[in-house]
């Protein structure tokens, strides 16, 4: 099976891209953003794809390296409003072998609603390079959707049985993300006209400021200059292979993206930052340095822009997890000052689908108060207990270990009242306004 990661594909993988001075940024995903209908449409297809590989060449003309080429969907969406649910697996199949044919590595299928989530367990296990998600707690609305969190937790169970748990890589449960994220599993589009938008894998970039820097004010200077560089040249490229077409270039999402080599591992940089494995005293230090680097650099921002910790996909934090340091509330806490929720995380196969929904509300409310986007995407193994060594014998993942959750018996008790809500409405979190003695309207100095 080709990679279902945000990895490259089967193609032999380059150890150098060009970013000017030196060889490390390299194009994780050239994602074509695009609305489709139902039924299939392959001449629209094909002319995407045409237009993807014409701003592919122009990067690599420029001396980028383009592990992958992406289109990202409303197509569920679209399924809904056509009113054929039934119809999702048969059609997901006929996308998947469409794109396949004009050079679509991967697709995502956008986000399912009400309908078609379902659907999504046998869709995926149908399929091999599709990918969805739904998403629980939606932009604006400040609610979690109860409903939807419960099936999603059960779609989790089901996937985890695909592949001995692989499967749940195309499996993404959304809060509070937007459409134009150039990154799978959380792509999906929803404008009317189409559009590009470019992902990076520069965990390297951090590692290298890291390495040289004396302090974090001088990590913080060094890593947003650099970005910046990169970034103007990468917007430069893109404006200029779309110019000619209807695609619109819609930005680039710089986050740290890893690489399971220890050269390209965002948790090797958080480490060197703050002198202590991760999860110790200033990793939230560190991890908040490098994503306001990001976001202070000068370029057009789309999707994340800020550190990833996909503890698969990351040598270090692989290692973490097998040495049985690094913990699931670990990377949630961390989230809140960085990057993009849960990814990769190996979990017991035994996990209550309660707890899985706990998990999935903690994310959703630390994304509604925070008003950030967060994604969750939690791989239970089945036959695996916490402690024990994952290895997909897998090119792109690092060797990691099952980490250890709190699944108290307490959980399969349904009497639990917020796992049984419908909506739960959590606004963003602000200051109150401070009133002064005088604005109390009293005189009395004996008020306290």
């Amino acid at each position: 099976m080709p990679p279902a990661a945000d990895r490259v594909s089967g193609e032999k993988r380059e150890t150098q891209s060009c970013t000017g001075d030196e060889y490390i940024v390299k194009i994780r995903s050239l994602t074509i953003l695009a609305h489709l209908p139902v039924p299939v449409d392959q001449s629209l297809i094909k002319e995407l794809a045409k237009t993807a590989q014409t701003i592919k060449g122009r990067y690599e003309e420029a001396g980028y390296q383009v592990q992958t080429v992406r289109l990202a969907t409303d197509f569920l969406a679209t399924i809904e409003r056509a009113q054929r649910p039934q119809d999702t697996v048969s059609l997901a199949k006929d996308l998947e072998a469409i794109c396949a044919e004009v050079g679509f590595q991967y697709v995502s299928v956008g986000t399912a609603g009400t309908a078609t989530l379902p659907y999504v367990s046998e869709m995926l296990g149908a399929t091999q390079s599709l990918f969805a998600t739904c998403q629980i707690a939606v932009p604006s609305t400040h609610q979690i959707a109860g409903p939807t969190l419960r099936t999603a937790a059960k779609i989790i169970k089901e996937i985890s049985h695909v592949d001995g748990g692989f499967g749940n890589l195309r499996f993404a449960v959304l809060a509070n993300v937007p459409p134009g994220v150039p990154f799978f599993p959380a792509a999906y589009w929803d404008r009317p006209f189409p559009a590009v938008a470019i992902a990076t894998e520069s965990a390297d970039l951090a590692m290298s400021i890291a390495r040289d820097a004396s302090d974090l004010s001088q990590a913080h200077r060094d890593l947003t200059s650099l970005i910046t560089q990169h970034g103007q040249r990468l917007e430069a490229i893109g404006l200029s292979a779309t110019r000619s077409s209807e695609m619109k270039f819609l930005g680039i999402d710089f986050s740290l993206a890893p690489f399971p080599t220890p050269s390209v591992s965002i948790g090797g940089a958080l480490e060197m930052l703050s002198g202590v494995p991760i999860g110790g005293p200033g990793t939230l230090t560190a991890a908040a340095t490098l994503t306001d680097a990001i976001q202070q650099a000068g370029f057009p921002h789309v999707g994340f822009c800020g550190l990833m910790l996909p503890v698969l996909e990351d040598s270090v934090l692989a290692q973490r997890s097998a040495e049985g340091s690094l913990r699931l509330y670990d990377l949630l806490q961390t989230s809140a000052v960085c990057g993009t929720g849960l990814d990769t995380v190996p979990l017991p196969g035994d996990l209550r689908e309660a707890t899985i929904q706990s998990i999935l509300y903690d994310v959703a409310a630390l994304s509604l108060r925070l008003s950030k986007p967060l994604t969750a995407r939690l791989m239970p193994l089945p036959g695996k207990q916490p402690g024990d060594p994952v290895d997909f014998g897998f090119e792109y993942f690092a060797p990691g270990g099952v980490l250890t959750l709190e699944d108290s018996p307490t959980h399969a008790n349904t009497s639990i009242s917020f796992l049984k809500m419908d909506a739960l409405m959590l606004q963003p979190y602000h200051r109150p306004h401070e009133k002064s003695c005088s604005d109390s309207g009293s005189n009395n100095d004996t008020n306290v």
